[in-house]
């Protein structure tokens, strides 16, 4: 940590996504000891998981995805319902219900930071869906699915995230940035700054918040 700050690295991001074990509670003390020794002015920013949307486990190898091709996508009916040439499964949790209950005839469906791009032709129920590929890949397991144009019926902080955030703003000295991932409305934000008014953080001590626009 000193030689990255000595490099000139001036912000540290603590990822909660990879918080367990302590890490944090050992890494935060060694960032702020080393910037205080050598004189650098260094801040810290924790990054809030936020809600997961990703695609099931594949049933066999990676399956290609051909543009014009027409898939099922869909909720897990069961522990078996994995992905497989013709049908794109996601884990039935709180927030990919909600994704998939959000999806209309036309929404466009971004898979793996965007790499894939599928749009919905029929939506046959709140948790199955007909889509085209516009532009395909090789689809893999657990690949990150997003929704742009669609506002997702589900909460911003998750129980994890509510957890992470508390552990956050009791951390001494203050970190000065929280980032807020998914964020669609203000009302997202707002939970946030309640769990600082529930802690009575004062101020002066509490973080700015980053909305992360995904």
């Amino acid at each position: 940590i000193g030689k990255m700050i000595e490099a000139g690295t001036d912000i540290f991001r603590l990822n909660c996504s990879h918080r367990r074990g302590g890490d944090f509670e050992r890494v935060y003390p060694l960032i702020r000891k080393y910037a205080k020794e050598l004189g650098r002015k260094v801040e810290c920013l924790g990054d809030l998981q936020g809600p997961k949307f990703r695609v099931a486990e594949l049933a066999g190898d990676p399956v290609p995805l051909v543009n014009g091709d027409i898939f099922e996508f869909g909720i897990c009916v069961d522990e078996n319902d994995h992905i497989r040439p013709g049908r794109i499964t996601m884990t039935p949790t709180k927030e990919q219900n909600a994704l998939m209950k959000a999806c209309q005839v036309g929404t466009t469906l971004l898979i793996e930071d965007g790499i894939m791009e599928v749009r919905v032709t029929e939506k046959i129920s709140d948790t199955e869906l007909k889509i085209v590929i516009v532009r395909g890949g090789k689809l893999k397991a657990r690949k990150g699915v997003n929704v742009p144009d669609v506002e997702i019926d589900c909460a911003a902080l998750t129980d994890k995230d509510i957890e992470d955030a508390e552990f956050l703003l009791q951390l001494d000295p203050p970190l000065e940035y929280i980032c807020v991932s998914f964020v669609q409305k203000g009302q997202d934000l707002q939970e946030l700054i309640d769990i600082m008014d529930r802690m009575n953080v004062p101020a002066d001590k509490r973080p700015k918040i980053c909305p992360k626009i995904e």
